[in-house]
């Protein structure tokens, strides 16, 4: 069965004229006619019946105009799929490197898959720095936790924080909390010290991490307590339970940051398209 001889079809039978259908294709009704039998002789049934008084769809014709509606909507979307231009060019990413050890690997696999022309550099770090790079020119888009010095953003998430260590880790409320954080000017580390200074829990320093494997490997091997986001808890960590009387940290919002002098490009805005599809999942 042609597209042609499909779409003439469902044409008639939603118009219930041939001369509407004729108009509507801008064919001449002669043609339309022909495709029409041409169809009927192919599926060997009648799938229009035609009198002086119009035009009515056979039981046949209903069944096939199913199908065909379905057949000309998938060729349609085939055809627009490898007739559009597709982005291409390179993109500049900065992820925050909580945001790279579990979300980014899925955003990029949907990005690259309607996008293969598109060459990527990534650049995982801390979230301040990363801003910075952004303003500096050195990044088309950052994907990172908000901090008040920074621009306010495109929201993506909102993620409750909370207190999570290895299973193995115990602490006596009588010490200090043992913590695992990363340096000084991180707002994590900030919001964690805060929380605690508030309630009055005294607190040390275990152990102090430039990035996210630092900090996973303390928090494995025993060392400490540190602070993630609910939904990108690692795995092997549990969340503090009420046996552990810590103060709640409040909530986190993960942002996309782009330069605000210039509309972003297609490859970017099709990036951001993606990751917010994901924050949706």
């Amino acid at each position: 069965m042609e597209s042609d001889q499909l779409r003439t079809f469902i044409s008639v039978a939603e118009l219930l004229s041939f001369s509407a259908a004729a108009k509507e294709l801008a064919l001449s009704q002669p043609t339309v006619s022909q495709r029409i039998r041409r169809l009927e002789d192919e599926v060997g049934r009648t799938l229009l019946d035609r009198d002086t008084h119009g035009v009515r769809v056979t039981a046949d014709g209903e069944t096939l105009l199913r199908y065909a509606r379905q057949i000309v909507r998938t060729t349609d979307e085939a055809l627009a799929r490898f007739t559009t231009p597709q982005p291409s060019g390179r993109i500049r990413i900065g992820s925050a490197d909580d945001l790279a050890h579990n979300q980014i690997a899925d955003i990029l696999r949907g990005f690259r898959r309607t996008n293969p022309h598109v060459s990527i550099e990534i650049t995982v770090g801390q979230s301040p720095a990363l801003a910075r790079q952004l303003r500096a020119g050195r990044l088309d888009l950052a994907y990172v936790r908000h901090d008040p010095d920074m621009p306010d953003g495109s929201l993506i998430r909102c993620e409750q924080l909370v207190w999570a260590a290895h299973r193995s880790f115990v602490w006596d409320p009588q010490s200090p909390l043992p913590l695992v954080t990363y340096q000084p000017g991180s707002p994590t580390r900030a919001a964690a010290i805060n929380a605690l200074e508030t309630a009055g829990i005294a607190w040390t320093v275990a152990c102090a991490a430039r990035d996210i494997n630092g900090i996973l490997a303390a928090v494995r091997a025993g060392i400490g307590v540190a602070t993630f986001p609910l939904s990108m808890l690692p795995q092997g960590l549990t969340v503090l339970n009420v046996s552990h009387p810590l103060p709640p940290l409040g909530t986190v919002d993960f942002v996309v940051l782009t330069e605000s002098a210039a509309r972003p490009s297609e490859p970017v805005e099709a990036l951001i398209e993606e990751i917010r599809r994901h924050s949706l999942q």
